[in-house]
């Protein structure tokens, strides 16, 4: 029965195959086994002349035990050709927004920077909730083909 970590003898399962083929073969092999085994399992050197045992951890971590050691992950961050095209969208965004009239930008700061509600905004402009929705609607429309010009 062989042993899942041990690497088999290609010249003894191949005798045919020519000595370039086995050392291909055993390099692919020892890739795989590095991979499957070498990296996920802990090691211990032991120093006689010290009598020290160390503990040399696998290269490959569990998230538990990172999350343990309270292990700081860095913060997920965009591409650079997704920061090129939000760069773009946030410029066409402005350019539109500036051709609104000022009544309208005011509207889109308070609903949408501000976080105020449309009965609010109502209330501000002396107009109805229904009617500051569909003045809402209508420069959201307008900022769209704005945004499409370009």
């Amino acid at each position: 029965m062989s042993h899942k970590n041990k690497i088999p003898d290609f010249g003894k399962i191949y005798p045919q195959a020519s000595e370039e083929v086995i050392k291909v073969l055993y390099q692919t092999e020892r890739k795989i086994h590095y991979q499957e085994y070498d990296l996920k399992a802990g090691n211990y050197k032991i120093s006689r002349e010290e009598e020290k045992v160390t503990y040399i951890p696998s290269r490959e971590d569990s998230l538990e035990r990172l999350l343990e050691a309270d292990y700081q992950f860095t913060k997920e961050q965009l591409s650079v050709e997704d920061e090129a095209i939000r760069s773009m969208m946030y410029e066409k965004l402005y350019k539109a927004i500036e051709m609104l009239e000022e009544e309208e930008r005011d509207l889109l700061i308070k609903f949408y920077f501000k976080m105020q509600s449309e009965r609010e905004i109502a209330i501000q402009f002396g107009l109805s909730q229904k009617a500051v929705n569909k003045r809402k609607h209508k420069i959201l429309e307008k900022l769209r083909e704005n945004i499409n010009e370009y």
